[in-house]
Parts: structure tokens; C-alpha cells; sequence
């Protein structure tokens, strides 16, 4: 019997070890989070570091990599890190948000274990508690094709990684106060390229070459178009996904969004503009950044090129062009476009609305009239010690219910393996911005007005983009179809930070009642417990 329960034993330890990806590398990172001064639009204010960094370290990698980070929060207060795009694979225990994993302690620390399984592309991390993103903690993730996986462009001189986001001169902590009193927050104060403001960033180029930047939206409210003076802009990947290569003078970014370009340094040499502007906004915020060739004759001359700004047909436009190189190969060796979405039948129709109101007299967000109140447990840690209460099943409606909006810990439900049709219903006058965990899906359609049947008529069923951020457009809908293919509990949210942090979000429930590895991995050895999980165990290997 003693035999018998030691060959358990090590077939499971060996199993494990298996599921962790032994064959695949590993990269260790060893982060410090503290508070410092910083200066980005010229007042101090407190930053949030990492490893002294503002913003954050980037973190390079290639598909498949085990990434082992060890995050230490020196702050005075709780605090994650969530990995926008990293779809963590049967693994939403390490996904960072509050509906998982539970807070790191002040003076403490935890260690995520993430893989990047069968992804490419270019993502960014953020703090998700709170509303630290206001403070900083965010960097760029960039996940590089195997060396035997052809990448559908030449490997450019340069890579660099370009944060863009709207800033509050006032601290997370003031804005967090305004947000809790219930009022709305005021129009932020300026626009940050890589953490600094107008004129603050550079980057250096020489003459002739092709260089990569991956582009990132971490801002808190607005969307941002890009552009660089004198030069064109090839797009050549979104989220993951390889598109076909269109050229634009210049490109727009919704809030969570990311991107890749390729410009080539063919004009005279002296130092041009880099501009980043706020979109749909009155009055228009802008920022600049300096592109630098090494044999410049000169500064930047003239004042920065302009760009659209309140024109929603162009955004639109834009956006529809962008689609996937079904050619290419993606983190395997396979085409793009060998998975034929177009011609699985969908099972399923969720429509969501968000609204905005009050409740008790305080500002209020809202999807299907449902707005967000994080419950005293993580919700993925209460499916799995079978913790009652904590949230209802189908608390959210897959429709619109057109009622006025209440507080509930909103968790709807789904079917591991299933095809469904997602249509986002903006019926407000701001361009909203969505975004899922643990996935990427299928932007199949967007369109003004209301959504209806007919709308799948329109629909581009062989060549749409896969990603996982969407933007929808005022009075507008689009329209997404995604399989739900990894178990767990993801989190659904408005990209809109205020919006976010004051209740437009829910989390889905992808379920299975298998039990076997190969659907998820068990809640990690390491994983911090809390609320109603105090206390308990884990699992004994």
C-alpha cells in the first residue's frame, strides 16, 4: 500500500511538471512595487514603480514561454498585476483581477506562474486593484514568434515598445476619493508617450531602415490616434493576430487596445514629430514625441501635423479595413486563416448594454443594467472550495433588460467548447471599449444604430480580425464571435477606467464539470488565500 500511494505520488508530481511546460524555457523576473515622486506633466505627484521604473520593465518573450514573476508590493495597500491579452491558458487563477486571484498583501509577496501558450504579438500588464492604473505599474509584454515560424515581414532594425494614455496630474488616491464619493471624474490633464510628457520621449533611428513599434493604449478614458510627421504607417499586427499590411498617415487606438507598426526612415534627416491626440474630445488633448535620426541636420520644425478628431466614420472606416493575413502563420506553423470561424454555427446570443446612472445618490456604471460590486471572496476561489453565497449564477441577464441600474456581484454563465455570438449595444454618446480575459475572439461586425437579426448579414465571416479589445462606437454596436475554448472564471470590463472601477464589468463563467488537466490546471500550490477561503488549503502537491 506504502508502494502503491509512492507511485502515485510521483506519477502526479512528474504529470505536473508535464502540465507546467518543462520543455519550454523559463524567464524569471524579480519586481519591487513601490511609490516614488515622478513629474510627467511637469507637477510632482506619487508614481507607482516598478523596480524604480516608471513605467514598468517590458517583458520579452517567446510563445510558449513559462514566465516565473515574482512580484514584492511595498506599497501601503493590497495590489495585483493583470496581463492584458495573455490568455493564461485553463489557468484563470494567475489572471490578476480581483474575480481570481486575491490581493498581494502590503510588505508581501507572490509569485505568478503564467505561460504563454500559442500566442504572439503585443500585450501590456497593469495593476488592476483600485484604481492604480491612474499611478502607473503598467509595462509593455511582447510574446516573439519561434525562430522556425516564418513572420509575414523582414525583421526590422529596431522594436520598441510605445505606451500612450490619458493623465491625471492629481494622484490615484484623490481620483479613487472623487470615484467613491459617487461624483464623476473631471477631463483628465494631459497625454503620457512611454511616461512623459509633450516633447519628454525620443527615439532614435537611422537613416533608410524599417523599425517596429508596438503601441499600446493604457490610458483611463480616452481613445488616442498615432501618427509621425512626414511618415506612413504600416500596420502588421493587432493583439496577437497578423493583419493584412495596410499603409495609414495615421491610426487609432481605443482605450486596452495594441498594435504593431513598421515605418521605414526614408525622409530627410533631422528629428520629426511623433503625435499622439485625444479622439472625440472637446477640447483635443495632444502630446508629441521626437523620432531622431542619427544623421539629423536639425530639430523639429513647424508646428506637430494634425489629425482626425471628432470624425467617427473615419475611426469606423478604419477600423473595418483592419483584418487578418489568413496567409500568415500565427504562433504555429499554420496558416491564419485554417480555422474557418465563419462556418461554425453559433449557439448562443449574448447582447450587452452599458448605461450609466445613479444609485443612492453616487454615479453608477452598468452592463444589461447590472453594475459591479466585487464579492468578499474571489469568485474563482469560491467555485473551487465550494464556498456558498459569494455570487449567483446568472446574476446578469444575456439580454438588456431596459430597468433601471442595481448593485450585484454580476457572474454569467457558458459552456466550455460552445460558439457564441457577443453583440456590445452602445446606446451613449462616448466611444465605449471592451475587453475579455482569458481569450481572443472574432470582431465579425460594427455598425450605427441598433443591432438587430439582419445585422449578421453584414458580418465578415472569413477574414475579421481576432483580439480582445474591441471598441463601439457612440449610438453604434459591434458584434464579436468567440469559442470558448479555456475554462475559468475571465473577467468582461469596460476599458473606460472610472467606468470599470464603478461597476462596468462582470465575469464569465466558462464551465465544465470535467475534471481532467487537460481542461485546467489546479488552483496553484503557491495561490494566495482570502475573505471566506482563509484558511484553507489549497492542494497537498
Amino acid at each position: 500500500m506504502q508502494l502503491h500511494s509512492a507511485v502515485a505520488l510521483i506519477c502526479a508530481t512528474v504529470s505536473l511538471f508535464v502540465i507546467a511546460g518543462a520543455e519550454d524555457p523559463y524567464r524569471f523576473f524579480n519586481w519591487n512595487v513601490t511609490y516614488g515622486d515622478i513629474f510627467p506633466l511637469g507637477v510632482r505627484q506619487t508614481g507607482i514603480l516598478i523596480n524604480g521604473q516608471f513605467p514598468g520593465p517590458d517583458i520579452h518573450s517567446v510563445t510558449n514561454d513559462n514566465l516565473i514573476i515574482n512580484v514584492f508590493n511595498s506599497l501601503n495597500e493590497p495590489f495585483l498585476l493583470s496581463w492584458n491579452g495573455v490568455q493564461n491558458r485553463r489557468n484563470s487563477y494567475e489572471d490578476g483581477v480581483y474575480g481570481t486571484t486575491c490581493p498581494i498583501p502590503p510588505g508581501k509577496n507572490f509569485t505568478y506562474i503564467l505561460q504563454v501558450k500559442d500566442q504572439i504579438g503585443s500585450f501590456y500588464y497593469f495593476p488592476s486593484l483600485g484604481f492604480h492604473k491612474a499611478a502607473g505599474g503598467f509595462g509593455g509584454i511582447r510574446i516573439l514568434s519561434r525562430p522556425r515560424i516564418p513572420v509575414p515581414f523582414p525583421d526590422p532594425a529596431g522594436d520598441y515598445t510605445v505606451l500612450i494614455g490619458d493623465w491625471y496630474k492629481a494622484n490615484h488616491t484623490d481620483l479613487r476619493a472623487q470615484l467613491d464619493s459617487g461624483r464623476k471624474l473631471p477631463f483628465p490633464d494631459g497625454i503620457l508617450i512611454n511616461g512623459r510628457g509633450p516633447g519628454g520621449a525620443s527615439f532614435n533611428v537611422e537613416q533608410g531602415k524599417t523599425y517596429r513599434l508596438r503601441i499600446s493604449n493604457v490610458g483611463l478614458q480616452n481613445s488616442l490616434n498615432f501618427r509621425i510627421q512626414n511618415h506612413k504607417l504600416k500596420l502588421v499586427e493587432v493583439e496577437g493576430t497578423h493583419t493584412l499590411q495596410t499603409t495609414y498617415s495615421s491610426i487609432d487606438l481605443h482605450l486596452g487596445q495594441s498594435m504593431s507598426v513598421l515605418f521605414t526612415a526614408d525622409q530627410p534627416a533631422q528629428d520629426y514629430y511623433i503625435v499622439v491626440s485625444s479622439r472625440f474630445t472637446n477640447p483635443v488633448l495632444t502630446s508629441t514625441a521626437t523620432l531622431r535620426y542619427s544623421n539629423s541636420a536639425g530639430p523639429v520644425s513647424g508646428p506637430p501635423p494634425g489629425g482626425p478628431t471628432i470624425q467617427v466614420d473615419w475611426s469606423l472606416n478604419q477600423a473595418r479595413s483592419i483584418r487578418t493575413n489568413l496567409t500568415a502563420s500565427g504562433p504555429r506553423p499554420n496558416p491564419q486563416g485554417s480555422y474557418h470561424y465563419g462556418l461554425i454555427n453559433t449557439t448562443r446570443t449574448i447582447r450587452l448594454a452599458n448605461s450609466a446612472g445613479q444609485v443612492n445618490g453616487k454615479q453608477r456604471y452598468a452592463v444589461n443594467s447590472v453594475s459591479f460590486v466585487p464579492a468578499d471572496t474571489p469568485l474563482k476561489l469560491a467555485d473551487f472550495f465550494k464556498i456558498d453565497g459569494v455570487y449567483r449564477i446568472g446574476s446578469i441577464s444575456d439580454n438588456p433588460t431596459g430597468g433601471g441600474i442595481y448593485l450585484d456581484t454580476s457572474v454569467m454563465n457558458s459552456d466550455y467548447r460552445s460558439f457564441i455570438e457577443i453583440v456590445f449595444q452602445n446606446d451613449e454618446d462616448i466611444v465605449q471599449s471592451w475587453h475579455l480575459d482569458g481569450y481572443s475572439f472574432f470582431v465579425v461586425g460594427m455598425d450605427g444604430g441598433q443591432w438587430t437579426a439582419a445585422s449578421r448579414n453584414g458580418y465578415n465571416l472569413r477574414d475579421a480580425v481576432s483580439r480582445c479589445t474591441t471598441q463601439v462606437y457612440p449610438k453604434s454596436w459591434t458584434a464579436i464571435y468567440v469559442a470558448l475554448d479555456n475554462v475559468g472564471m475571465w473577467n468582461l470590463r469596460s476599458e473606460y477606467w472610472a467606468r470599470q472601477y464603478l461597476g462596468q464589468q462582470f465575469y464569465l463563467r466558462v464551465f465544465t464539470t470535467s475534471t481532467s488537466l487537460r481542461d485546467e490546471y489546479p488552483i496553484p500550490k503557491n495561490a494566495l488565500l482570502c475573505g471566506r477561503a482563509s484558511g484553507r488549503r489549497t492542494r497537498p502537491l
